[in-house]
């Protein structure tokens, strides 16, 4: 066998069904946990520092996974291990956090659940680059776009579902997490499992010698694994230096100066990222660089050029998009229905609206992700992403302008175009210009680019809420409309290998 064989339409349905349950918990997630945890007593101005749980897991999680699957075969496979590893901790997690009696307690479920819900996406991802050939990547993460709009339809609704169809409570008890809210997570744990599972037991992946050859033939459609330079011990002592100090400036700057608290994680940042370097620059000075720690630090300073250039594009996309996750609930029910207070009638009819109108971006999505495919072989995979991601960014900037709640599903029209494309086109572009042997270890490193935007966007959006835009949470989804357009925008500087 010379090349990878095209899977058929329900071979690639079945090996993205489990992007199904995973969207399922992580859309109950980003709709129902800014609500959890103001319930349990969070400050608004504290709400985004509160949700960096969800990218620092992501941060640390993602590349280890990613390194570690590429290495892996057992009875399971390569990546199926840890898709059932991660549903299962997910599932659990969902199970334990509607149920916190304390706003440390929710917190600290956050991490866990997203923990685990990395842990099976990781593999995810790099699954549609191991099974599917160049030419069918881009149809193969459409269709975990459309799994994913679907999921979160669903998922989004589900309060609303349960109080208007099912006669669940939806008031909070004094300290405590609304029935409706409760329920929702329960039935996303077990939604999340038995989807994964469906992708476990009915797709069979390529075994290491088969990849071995499919990379050995050297086909067009896969960039060369060979690195002809790499960087030297000197280098990264003396940059990781350099990061460190200006990281120490930093804190003691937000120390001295009494500036937002939420800047530390930018200074600690700068200075972890510094100490990871000083440390990979002594392993390679001793000779240590099989393992997981240094190759990770290594390949991500020798990303292929598309890579490099879908980094900035990522940056603005996901920055606009924790804009939306953390500030839409607080924006609508303020700005729509005039209420900050959660226990009352008015912010909780606010909060279940928000959740239909995630649920209408996700349908949109799952629509959209039909015709992405189509917009890019007509166009190019640039000029689709550039298109979409302007029509998200006016989407949300419209927002400002819309004085009646009901209207709002207008918006989430563009959104939800963006949205599923945000989900597929950097992924089929990122797949062509990667080495196939490390594709799980690039899927991983570029979710660095994706977290690294969301913890700017914990360190800086309270304090932009609170100082520039007078407490007001609807011009943080302007930003973000705005941060969108940037990133379509930058799409148009990305290398194309398709």
């Amino acid at each position: 066998m010379k090349s990878k064989p095209q899977l058929s339409f329900w071979q690639i349905w079945n090996m993205c069904f489990g992007f199904l349950g995973i969207q399922f918990g992580f859309a109950l997630q980003n709709s129902n946990v800014s609500r959890i945890f103001q319930t349990l007593g969070a400050d608004i101005d504290d709400i985004p520092i509160l949700w960096v749980a969800a990218p620092l897991t992501g941060l640390l999680v993602q590349p280890i996974i990613g390194y570690m699957s590429d290495k892996t075969w057992n009875r399971l496979g390569r990546r199926r291990p840890y898709f059932l590893i991660g549903a299962v901790l997910a599932t659990l997690a969902l199970f334990v956090m509607p149920n916190s009696p304390y706003l440390w307690v929710a917190a600290g479920m956050l991490w866990i659940m997203d923990a685990s819900i990395n842990i099976a996406m990781e593999p995810f991802r790099a699954f549609v680059g191991d099974m599917l050939p160049n030419r069918q990547r881009t149809m193969g993460y459409a269709m975990q776009s459309f799994f994913i709009g679907v999921a979160s339809v669903v998922a989004s609704a589900l309060p609303w579902m349960l109080t208007n169809w099912f006669d669940f409570s939806n008031v909070a008890p004094e300290g405590g997490i609304p029935q409706t809210v409760i329920y929702s997570f329960y039935l996303g744990g077990a939604a999340l499992l038995v989807a994964v599972l469906w992708t476990i037991f009915t797709t069979k992946e390529y075994s290491p010698e088969e990849l071995a050859a499919f990379e050995k033939a050297v086909q067009a459609d896969e960039p060369d694994a060979t690195r002809t330079a790499t960087r030297s011990p000197k280098t990264y002592r003396q940059q990781g230096a350099l990061w460190l100090l200006a990281g120490a400036i930093f804190t003691a700057a937000i120390y001295g100066l009494s500036w937002d608290a939420q800047l530390y994680l930018l200074s600690l940042g700068g200075m972890a990222f510094g100490v990871m370097q000083i440390v990979s620059g002594g392993l390679q000075t001793r000779g240590h660089t099989d393992n997981g720690f240094y190759q990770i630090v290594d390949d991500l300073f020798h990303m292929p050029r598309a890579m490099q250039q879908l980094a900035v594009v990522q940056f603005f996309s996901w920055f606009a998009l924790f804009s939306l996750w953390i500030y839409t609930t607080p924006a609508v029910t303020s700005f729509h229905y005039g209420s900050t207070d959660p226990t009352s009638a008015l912010y909780n009819e606010g909060a279940d609206w928000v959740g239909i109108l995630f649920a209408a971006y996700n349908g949109f999505a799952a629509l959209a992700a039909f015709l992405i495919p189509v917009v890019a072989r007509l166009t190019n995979r640039k000029i689709a992403h550039m298109i979409n991601l302007s029509l998200g960014g006016v989407g949300l900037i419209s927002m400002l302008f819309i004085a009646d709640p009901a209207l709002l599903w207008l918006p989430m029209i563009g959104v939800g175009i963006a949205w599923a494309s945000i989900l597929s086109m950097p992924y089929s572009l990122l797949s062509s210009a990667v080495p196939a042997r490390k594709m799980g270890l690039y899927m991983g490193i570029f979710n660095f680019f994706i977290v690294i935007p969301q913890i700017m966007a914990a360190s800086v959006l309270g304090l932009l809420v609170k100082q520039l835009f007078g407490g007001a949470p609807i011009y943080a989804l302007v930003l973000g409309g705005a941060c969108m357009i940037v990133a379509g925008i930058a799409t148009l500087r990305v290398e194309d290998r398709g």
